[in-house]
């Protein structure tokens, strides 16, 4: 599997007296997918912010290849370039076309010359299937367009991983697949990742861990074969249920997935 791009150990996270991680930690080998559940105010969404040190965590350590990112003196902005970001709401420029959104970290951050940031770009768009999409404002484009940009900014910059929170809820039913389906393909092409999503489909298909975060505390983890046929924790089979009633999987990434897995 090579070496662990991240590790993080024994993180802890409050906001005044509100507890959100207690002690959560897990690894991520290079080309390994982590797909991490749960219930709304688990956790998750905080859990990737400390990774990256938006939030920096309170106690605890976040190993990137080897560096430990809490150490006093580390350049976090240098770090944090590699850590690629995917948000729930896109958090893309409106002033700036699809392709300037996805060339502007090449250009300010790791001083690329405009063409080669450009051509860069485009081959970023092109990979989550956008090329022709490149002039476009993100007002001209559907939400599903919209992330697939933001996960092509990320990819642009070559990051060591890729964090994804809940890339697809903020989409409308019929635009998810299209995400998920470019997440698929990054995930078979061996990009490293963490994903938080309640998407069982496609965690199922890729994930080679899925972790159930609630209150702040790892539950339970396993393979999805375990968390599909035999999770131990009731709370997880509970909310297993739920999410089965709720969003009852997307179909096609299913049968696709069980299909790969027969050939």
């Amino acid at each position: 599997m090579g070496e662990n791009v991240l590790r993080v150990v024994d993180l802890w996270k409050s906001y005044e007296d509100l507890h959100v991680l207690k002690g959560v930690s897990f690894e991520l080998a290079q080309r390994e997918v982590k797909v991490v559940f749960g219930p709304s105010g688990s956790g998750k969404s905080t859990l990737l912010r400390c990774i990256n040190m938006l939030d920096p965590p309170d106690k605890g350590e976040v190993y990137l290849s080897g560096q430990n990112l809490m150490e006093p003196g580390v350049n976090i902005n240098a770090m944090r370039t590699r850590i690629g970001m995917v948000f729930q709401h896109f958090n893309l420029f409106s002033h700036l076309k699809a392709i300037d959104n996805v060339s502007i970290g090449l250009r300010r951050v790791k001083g690329l010359p405009k063409e080669e940031a450009r051509e860069k770009a485009f081959k970023a768009l092109q990979s989550v299937k956008l090329s022709e999409w490149a002039d476009h404002y993100p007002a001209q484009l559907s939400g599903g367009q919209q992330q697939r940009v933001g996960i092509a900014r990320a990819l642009v910059m070559e990051p060591d991983l890729i964090l994804f929170d809940e890339p697809t809820s903020a989409l409308d039913p019929e635009l998810i697949g299209e995400v998920l389906q470019v997440m698929l393909e990054l995930a078979k092409a061996g990009t490293t990742m963490v994903v938080v999503t309640h998407e069982l489909g496609f965690a199922r298909a890729v994930s080679s861990e899925m972790i159930y975060l609630d209150e702040g505390v790892i539950i339970e983890r396993g393979t999805p074969e375990h968390f599909f046929t035999s999770p131990k924790s009731e709370r997880v089979k509970r909310f297993l249920s739920q999410l089965n009633i709720l969003y009852g999987g997307h179909e096609k990434l299913l049968e696709l997935s069980n299909k790969e897995k027969s050939e």
